[in-house]
């Protein structure tokens, strides 16, 4: 029988006041709530204090919690504010006794010294998080779940879900070198899967259920003081995130004259709320096409019967339009603008109609227009060169469990994807049209250990000994290939 979610358990709880559901999220998040406080604290009573007000608050707010909220992150920034709010009273000497604890505990093993550099640094690393990459983490190494699990509660699919993870430690793993702790992805997500949430005490799930569920009407006086302090602090951070952004908004637009329709186009919409990672959510959206300026720098696409796409440059805007997979195709008149920016056309009528209704908007953005022709170029062939390679590994898991080619930590790796898509990506870094005749028609895994800087200053010796491991190879020609041919409107 499938496990209740938290936010039935939650809204169970604040429709009928059922405490046995109540009682069931503390059993649930009880040691990740108490390891954080703890963390800050090192001093169990007053970690136990935090967790109990932390409830508490959440007790308060389940009313206003959304659906699609993962409670593990928003238990685990709730908890760094609250403890935050508990340490102006006693920075000072609650500071040092958690250095001392956290220094004379953990040195028996490498993994030991790990977390031991990590761990006075890590709530306020994942507070640099976005949401979405603060939830992954969380239920990924905090939680111990599943790719699938954390794909699921993330609402994508199992390859976006990893895409998302591997970029959130990449970002954790720059925050710790940063501050002079440096360890490779596997040693910081090892101890942080190992060491980041601790057993509570016993009898402390009971008597936090018993004063979370009367919302705090029980608790002493330190207790209410600590969760009003958090409260304002929870509240003035919200505030703080949507005076900066409108101010960004400000800034990004100069010296120059800020009309009433630049302002509306700066607003966040449905669309644009995820970095490098397009979910269904972003596509179903009211029908409309837009080119809007972009908060991002990763890149990502969507192209079907809707067009999508965010953090891209303008060249990629235009060569979605008329219907070409990158910008290596694409022969441009005067430069377009540097900036990045979001796209979407989700038009009725399909696929051509979506990209007729682009193309219009691009010709209105950015002042050019595209058309096809056949021209002679050089190109590269992907071709086989090695049969039956054995690190070109043939992915036999049954089922839709998603697909990419993508750099880590400045490597590639390639999980279920087809040689069209190896092709499409490598001509997208290089910016050199790559065709592939591999006629290989499978789904493959893969390591590719070439960089992007390899690809995109065409040190193509470097990668075709990368690709020479998977038995494949790219094959220089010139050759007539369809080009999309971009000019100024006149």
């Amino acid at each position: 029988m499938p496990e209740v979610s938290d936010m039935e358990l939650l809204r169970d709880y604040d429709r009928q006041g059922s405490e046995e559901a109540f009682a069931g999220l503390v059993r649930r998040h009880i040691n990740l709530v108490y390891s954080v406080a703890f963390r800050h604290v090192g001093i169990a009573a007053h970690a136990e204090e935090i967790t109990q007000a932390v409830f508490v608050i959440l007790a308060r707010k389940a009313a206003g919690l959304r659906p699609d909220t993962i409670l593990e992150g928003w238990l685990h920034e709730t908890t760094r504010l609250t403890a935050l709010s508990f340490l102006r009273g006693e920075r000072r000497r609650q500071f040092r006794e958690q250095e001392a604890y956290m220094q004379s505990t953990l040195q028996e093993s490498i993994d030991a010294s790990a977390w031991n550099q990590l761990a006075p640094l890590l709530d306020e690393a994942m507070s640099r998080l976005g949401k979405t990459d603060r939830d992954a983490v969380m239920l990924r190494f905090f939680k111990d779940k599943s790719v699938r699990e954390v794909a699921a509660a993330l609402r994508v699919n199992e390859g976006a879900a990893q895409r998302r993870v591997l970029r959130a430690v990449e970002k954790l793993r720059r925050f710790f070198t940063k501050r002079g702790v440096v360890l490779p992805a596997a040693v910081l997500t090892a101890a942080i899967s190992a060491n980041s949430v601790q057993a509570a005490p016993v009898a402390l799930a009971k008597s936090v259920t018993a004063v979370a569920v009367a919302k705090g009407a029980a608790a002493g006086g330190s207790t209410l003081a600590l969760i009003k302090g958090a409260l304002k602090i929870m509240a003035w951070t919200k505030a703080k995130t949507v005076a900066v952004t409108g101010l960004a908004v400000l800034l990004a637009a100069g010296t120059t004259t800020i009309t009433v329709k630049e302002i509306h186009e700066h607003q966040t919409y449905p669309w644009q709320i995820h970095e490098g990672n397009i979910t269904g959510d972003q596509l179903n959206q009211p029908p409309q096409v837009r080119i809007l300026p972009s908060k991002f720098h990763i890149p990502d696409e969507y192209t079907g019967d809707k067009l999508l796409g965010t953090g891209v440059r303008a060249q990629d805007v235009v060569a979605a339009a008329y219907g070409f997979l990158t910008p290596a195709r694409v022969i441009l008149p005067a430069k377009l603008p540097e900036a990045r920016y979001d796209f979407i056309a989700c038009l009725p009528g399909g696929e051509d109609a979506n990209k007729k209704a682009l193309q219009k908007e691009v010709k209105r953005k950015f002042g050019v227009v595209g058309k096809t022709e056949t021209r002679e170029t050089d190109v590269w062939l992907l071709k086989v060169k090695t049969p039956n390679a054995p690190d070109l590994k043939l992915n036999k898991k049954d089922g839709d469990g998603g697909n990419g080619f993508y750099p880590d930590s400045g490597r590639f790796h390639g999980w279920n994807e087809a040689m069209l898509g190896v092709a499409a990506g490598l001509e997208y870094l290089a910016n050199t049209p790559v065709i592939d005749e591999t006629g290989l028609t499978n789904r493959f895994d893969f390591d590719l250990n070439c960089t992007e800087t390899d690809l995109k200053n065409h040190d193509w010796d470097s990668v075709n000994l990368a690709l020479g491991k998977l038995g494949l190879e790219l094959v220089p020609t010139n050759r007539p290939i369809d080009m999309l041919v971009v000019e100024k409107v006149k």
